[in-house]
């Protein structure tokens, strides 16, 4: 099974104007964008999240009567930079990890641990790892400090709601461009510079803050839809004791 390029990673709209004051700065609207998931202090404790749930894919190719493509999903992101994503379907489970400044990729045929195969991922996509794992923990705040930047796209509308365009930009032109709610908060929408769309449904409340029930991720390809890829949440846990060794690239003995 192919790994998704991009996960959580983790929303069409029209350029009409709205009534958010100009003057407002980025740090006002980042500010609310937080309050919106939890307190300060609730996200200040936060140190792991751990999601479990079923991911269904779509290919748009596939007979518009094909039924999604069915997995199991876990997934792990762990500060500084540590993540660890688990995709089990039917004949294969498929893990990624990323450790730091290194990254992998297991296939293990399921039902038989002596079939497995194992590559380290090249840097381009360890960056990639490691800027949606910053953008999974760090709730919107902070990417200057990891030399990233952030460009405020101004004032648009989501879904008929006003709303204030960020993009936070990290290494090799790695972009989430993020549409907040001016009244709430809420993250309405984000882009990735691929052409990849994310929408964030429903919600699971955990310690004080508030994750996605759902997330559907369409993937495109030169403006067409490739696959389109929804991930429903059962549980979702933070600040658990995990064992760092499950991130390290693993023994090929």
């Amino acid at each position: 099974m192919k790994i998704p390029r991009c996960l959580l990673l983790i929303c069409v709209w029209s350029g009409l104007a709205v009534s958010v004051p100009a003057a407002e700065d980025v740090a006002a609207v980042i500010t609310r964008a937080r309050a919106f998931l939890g307190s300060e202090e609730a996200i200040g404790r936060l140190q792991s999240v751990h999601y479990t749930g079923v991911l269904e894919l779509v290919d748009a190719g596939a007979p518009k009567d094909a039924k999604p493509v069915r997995s199991t999903i876990e997934v792990i992101f762990q500060k500084p930079y540590r993540q660890l994503m688990v995709i089990t379907s039917d004949s294969i489970i498929e893990t990624t990890g990323l450790n730091d400044f290194d990254a992998w990729v297991r296939q293990q045929q399921k039902g038989d641990p002596t079939r497995w195969r194992m590559r380290i991922l090249p840097v381009d996509q360890i960056r990639r790892l490691r800027a949606i794992t910053w953008e999974n923990l760090a709730f919107f705040q902070g990417i200057e400090a990891v030399g990233g930047r952030i460009v405020d796209g101004g004032d648009t509308v989501v879904d008929g709601k006003a709303c204030r365009k960020l993009t936070f930009s990290h290494d090799e032109g790695i972009l989430f461009a993020r549409y907040f709610d001016n009244k709430t908060g809420q993250l309405l929408l984000t882009e990735s510079e691929t052409g990849t769309v994310i929408r964030e449904e429903g919600e699971v409340q955990t310690n004080g803050l508030r994750f996605p029930q759902r997330i559907i991720t369409i993937n495109k390809e030169k403006d067409k839809v490739v696959s389109t890829m929804t991930i429903n949440f059962d549980k979702v846990a933070t600040n658990e004791t995990i064992n760092a060794k499950i991130f390290a690239v693993p023994s090929t003995r």
